[in-house]
């Protein structure tokens, strides 16, 4: 392995251009304001958020389909095509029913649930007999870390499966349990990135980078991004330890309640397909505002706008605003913000989904620790990645 350091510049993402406002866009910037407050206003949303997601979703693309395509194709250069895409058509109602299942996310929670059913006692056991022999902050920070860095490689999905398996695992109290979770989610969402393997968001920027001028490989975004990420994982593995406070190596037990049976397996499921069918149609209803009011700013200020990954699919995004004619410390920010942000809300990323569903966490349990500790670690990376004036790149 070799590493160089090199001098970062900093330069604007895309050429501004000005376009004509239009009356829709209020519309689906109410949209992103009601998915926002909506789940922290009103009990039953937050306790049907994945049916609410999915209406909002709806309500998004047909809100997009009276845009007028001939306006969008002289004002966002869009093809034929591409305005023929925007709003209800085939491709994307086929895409939000196929997509949670070709991409495996439904089929490996609903596998991983099953196994984890049948096989609790053997984890409990296991559990049992690590905690008697390692202290329980040292197994907070292994779990936080390895599932973080290791979420490259067996995708943030299973990453996520393992977690809330193992949190409703360990002795701790509820709180405790929601606070870890929250923290190891940031971990993961930032680890997967580091392979194509790991999650969306980097197989789509892996394949939009992969000609000139940067050739694109699969250690690509390790290379680049990984001083940025370990770093990460590894500070929220310290975070994590200093959230167990004083809990004790009391007898691991997973309670009927917590288990659930094989309906909550399946219901988990069907919860996540709707979860992600949702995350889809409202990323594809919000791509006329994304193209029109995202892609024109700088960097540094599109770092800080990416915070809407907190509700939208960060892949979409990504999707929209990776470019090949990018330099690599627009690449890095775009990428990181993206991340960080995405740990924020439940919706932000699949891990947040599958660990809140399973531990049964709410928006306002998870917006209490995620909103600030995502805030403080944008601020952390923003001077990082745009003041200080090194940046180490490896090669394999």
């Amino acid at each position: 392995m070799e590493f160089s350091r090199r001098r970062i510049g900093r330069s604007s993402i895309l050429e501004g251009v000005i376009v004509q406002f239009d009356p829709l866009d209020l519309g689906l910037f109410a949209i992103v304001l009601i998915v926002l407050v909506g789940p922290f206003m009103v009990k039953k949303i937050e306790h049907n958020l994945e049916a609410f997601l999915f209406v909002m979703g709806v309500l998004a693309v047909t809100i997009s389909s009276f845009y007028n395509k001939e306006t969008l194709i002289a004002a966002l250069g869009y093809t034929e095509h591409q305005a023929e895409l925007i709003g209800w058509n085939m491709e994307i109602v086929m895409e939000a029913i196929k997509e949670p299942l070709v991409k495996g996310i439904v089929p490996a929670v609903l596998v991983a649930g099953l196994l984890f059913h049948y096989g609790k006692s053997h984890v409990q056991r296991g559990m049992n007999s690590i905690t008697k022999k390692v202290p329980v902050k040292i197994i907070v920070f292994l779990i936080v870390v390895i599932l973080g860095l290791f979420s490259s490689v067996i995708t943030a999905i299973i990453a996520s499966l393992l977690l809330v398996e193992l949190m409703n695992c360990m002795p701790f109290d509820r709180q405790t349990k929601i606070n870890l979770c929250i923290i190891a989610c940031f971990s993961i969402g930032l680890g997967a990135v580091l392979t194509p393997v790991g999650e969306p968001l980097s197989t789509i920027a892996i394949t939009k980078l992969q000609g000139e001028p940067y050739h694109a490989a699969f250690f690509f975004l390790f290379n680049q991004l990984a001083i940025y990420i370990i770093p990460g994982c590894l500070a929220m593995g310290v975070l994590a330890m200093f959230f167990t406070g004083k809990a004790k190596a009391l007898e691991c037990k997973v309670s009927e309640e917590d288990d659930g049976g094989l309906r909550d397996v399946v219901m988990r499921a069907i919860k996540v397909y709707v979860f992600v069918m949702a995350l889809l149609l409202l990323g594809a209803g919000m791509k006329v505002v994304i193209d029109k009011y995202i892609l024109g700013i700088t960097p540094e200020i599109l770092f800080w706008v990416n915070m809407v990954s907190a509700i939208l699919d960060n892949a979409t995004l990504t999707a929209a605003e990776i470019s090949p004619a990018m330099s690599m410390t627009q690449i890095q920010a775009v990428l990181m913000g993206l991340l960080i942000s995405g740990g924020m809300l439940i919706p932000g990323n699949i891990p947040n989904i599958i660990s809140a569903g399973k531990l049964g966490i709410s928006s306002k349990e998870w917006a209490k620790l995620g909103v600030p500790l995502g805030l403080i670690l944008m601020g952390i990376y923003f001077v990082w990645i745009f003041y200080i004036p090194f940046h180490i790149e490896f090669h394999f």
